[in-house]
């Protein structure tokens, strides 16, 4: 067995609102403590021209001043994560980081996330782990999703088949079958549409509680028309981006506030329940900023076979979860693991990933 090493995971999702950082430490196979775990919000300006890359991201080059400019303002939003997590650990010594970035681009043969790696080890003096899509993309996999193996790792010993659901910006799920088979994909939008519909028309960065949701009646035409996207013509495993579905704001734009808002809610879980599987799951447990949603939740529970639960009911923190993952494929990556397989991103075979930087070193002295 190799030494475990503790690791801080960092994720910026797609829902732009801040830097979740969590601390575990695992062996990349088994996790033997769940540290601390914090988010820092980015203020409004910097969501304000993260939104606005992401937007044009198709059109910006690598070097553009202003992307480099934000991506030092999003990395040392980042550094601040680190550094607030290690305090909240009363210093516990920390072997690597794992740095997702911010996804501002992810199409068919591209993925690209934002983030400065080296600036990162260098402000921590610690080694960073990142890039951990690009080797599964070069490979023909769709470079997502990249949490099942995670999730399969904190599964492991609860009945089967059961599904663990993200509901970020984008919605995705891991099943694991009865034999212990790991398959996954994105399943189609989750917050995304529903929170830049709540922005445009209320100002508010989501449908708190989903209250404006609970208030308005799903246009069923509108939800068939959303649901004919060619996405979901696809079969497993796939993968898409924020903006993939944007047109759909287009295509509900006659509808109220409150309807738009039903609607766009029974759209992420009618797109959920029509994911094909080759076994319904006994359980869904929910983890990402949806579960929070209890007009999704209760929609989401009349479409699923099996019980709907937030991930505390396993005593996990589904706050946490995403920057714990990239925790622990930072370590997988450090020891060679894959990080993907063909049944979760459609790569041709189970893939390792990731690079390390080293600005700075692991104050724990461990041989890495």
């Amino acid at each position: 067995m190799r030494t475990p090493l503790t690791a801080i995971g960092l994720m910026s999702g797609t829902s732009l609102d801040g830097v979740d950082a969590a601390l575990i430490t695992t062996d990349g196979i088994r996790v033997f403590h769940h540290g601390p775990s914090l988010t820092v919000p980015y203020d409004a300006p910097l969501r304000a021209r993260l939104r606005d890359i992401l937007d044009h991201a198709g059109s910006l080059s690598p070097d553009d001043a202003d992307l480099l400019d934000a991506e030092q303002a999003l990395t040392d939003v980042h550094t601040q994560a680190v550094q607030a997590v290690r305090a909240k650990a009363g210093n516990t010594p920390v072997d690597v980081i794992g740095l997702h970035g911010q996804t501002i681009l992810h199409a068919p043969g591209r993925t690209w996330q934002i983030g400065n790696a080296s600036r990162l080890s260098a402000t921590t003096d610690l080694p960073v782990i990142h890039d951990f899509r690009t080797a599964d993309v070069q490979a023909g996999g769709e470079g997502a999703p990249l949490a099942p193996l995670y999730h399969a790792a904190l599964l492991h010993g609860h009945a089967t088949p059961a599904a663990v659901l993200n509901i970020g910006g984008v919605a995705n799920l891991t099943l694991m079958t009865k034999s212990g088979d790991v398959l996954a994909c994105d399943t189609g939008p989750g917050n995304a549409l529903l929170d830049d519909w709540m922005f445009r028309h209320t100002g508010q960065p989501c449908d708190f509680s989903g209250t404006c949701a609970a208030q308005g009646t799903v246009d069923m035409d509108c939800l068939s028309t959303l649901l004919a996207h060619d996405f979901f013509h696809k079969p497993p495993p796939k993968s898409l981006d924020r903006l993939s579905f944007h047109q759909a704001l287009e295509q509900i734009s006659t509808l109220s506030v409150q309807d738009g808002a039903a609607t766009l809610t029974a759209f992420t879980a009618a797109a959920i329940a029509s994911t094909p599987l080759p076994e319904q799951p006994l359980h869904w447990f929910v983890c990402g900023g949806g579960r929070h949603n209890p007009t999704l939740m209760h929609m989401l529970a009349e479409r699923l076979s099996g019980t709907v639960q937030p991930v505390e009911t396993l005593g996990w923190d589904g706050d946490a979860l995403e920057a714990e993952c990239f925790g622990f494929l930072a370590v997988r990556s450090l020891r060679g693991r894959p990080l993907s397989l063909p049944a979760t991103t459609g790569v041709p075979c189970p893939m390792p990933g990731g690079r390390l930087t080293c600005g700075g070193i692991s104050p724990a002295g461990r041989r890495l």
